[in-house]
Parts: structure tokens; C-alpha cells; sequence
């Protein structure tokens, strides 16, 4: 899986665009007075670049050392800085409690790993913090408009809203939303939106 990405990453251009998800551009506001910020899974680093050129100190995480590549050119090119840490979000551990939110946008993994990952997510925020995410509906498999290809890999709402409960949802979202994104998507797709506060 690793090196299939390497290889998507390694290829000319940005394979989602430049320009951040919708998501995320439209929630940032949420994310005022929260300096410090994580992005899971963060690919090419379209989404630790909008938010560090709105002012937060950003770390973006990928286990692909081309996105990782690609995140500091889109960095520089936007005269900001981003640090970035090759990591494995299944296996690798994550500091405790060290960053005021993290996001995660199409971060796709199988669904025996999703609540580990989501955990994480949870668990590198400070009390108080936020964590924003956007995934795939196990019913973007019907719209082809990019994901992953099986329905293993993509969420189902009734999962997440068990591991939400107990936090501050601050805004829960299943349904679908025009997404484009470069090449990888293109279109009408369904997603599932969760910002919550720990």
C-alpha cells in the first residue's frame, strides 16, 4: 500500500490540486486561537499549507516520503514553513496531548485499523482542542467520483458516531458534497464530517 502511494505521489503535479479541501477551508474558523496543528494522513500538503498561511504552526504527517517532498515545495512556494514526520498512523506511536487540533481529510485505512487512527487523532490534542475530519461514505463506492475502491477502506457513520460519543460535536455531517480536487476528485461524492471538541 505504501509504495503504491510513493509511486501516485512521485508523479508530476498534485494529484488532489493545490488548493485545500472545501472542508476544510470552510471550517477553518473553528480552528482560531488553536496555534498548533496536526494533519493526519496529509498526502501532498495542500490542506498544512492553507492553514499555516492563515498563521498556525502546522505538522503534517504522511508515511510516503514523496507527499512529504511535495508538502515542503507547496510550502515554499507559499513562503510558509511546515514541518513534516514520516509516520505510520496504524503502528506508530503519536505524542500525548501536544497540539491544540488535528485534522484529517480522505484519511482511508481498513476498517479493523479506523478507530485506531481515530484514537490518535483524538489523543494528540491538548483538553479543550479540536479535531476535524472528513472521510469517504461506504456509499461513495456508487458515485466513482475517487476514494478507495473497497468498501473495507471507507466509513460507515454508525462507526464513527460510536467513537464520537462522549466528546463536543460541534458538527456531524453524512451526505454528499461536490468535491474537486485535481485528478483524484472529481465530482458528487459522499462523505461523513465530524468536528468535535476533546
Amino acid at each position: 500500500m505504501a509504495n503504491l502511494w510513493e509511486e501516485k505521489f512521485s508523479q508530476e503535479g498534485y494529484l488532489y490540486g493545490e488548493e485545500p479541501n472545501e472542508f476544510i477551508r470552510e471550517q477553518a474558523w473553528r480552528l482560531e486561537g488553536h496555534k498548533r496543528v496536526v494533519a493526519f494522513a496529509e498526502g501532498e500538503g495542500r490542506n498544512a499549507v492553507f492553514l499555516a498561511r492563515k498563521g498556525h504552526d502546522v505538522t503534517a504527517w504522511d508515511y510516503t516520503q514523496s507527499g512529504l517532498d511535495k508538502t515542503k515545495q507547496l510550502a515554499e512556494r507559499h513562503q510558509v514553513r511546515v514541518e513534516t514526520g514520516q509516520k505510520d498512523l496504524i503502528h506508530d506511536s503519536v505524542p500525548s496531548g501536544e497540539y491544540d487540533a488535528s485534522i484529517m481529510v480522505f484519511g482511508h485505512f481498513l476498517k479493523k485499523d479506523q478507530k485506531t487512527v481515530f484514537d490518535k487523532l483524538v489523543s494528540v490534542v491538548k483538553p479543550g482542542g479540536i479535531v476535524m475530519l472528513e472521510v469517504y461514505s461506504e456509499d461513495q463506492l456508487r458515485y466513482g467520483t475517487g476514494g478507495p475502491k473497497s468498501v473495507d477502506m471507507v466509513y460507515h457513520p454508525a462507526d464513527i458516531l460510536q467513537w464520537i460519543h462522549g466528546y463536543k460535536v460541534l458538527h456531524f455531517f453524512y451526505g454528499e458534497q461536490e468535491r474537486v480536487e485535481g485528478k483524484g476528485h472529481t465530482g458528487t461524492g459522499h462523505v461523513i464530517q465530524v468536528i468535535l471538541k476533546k
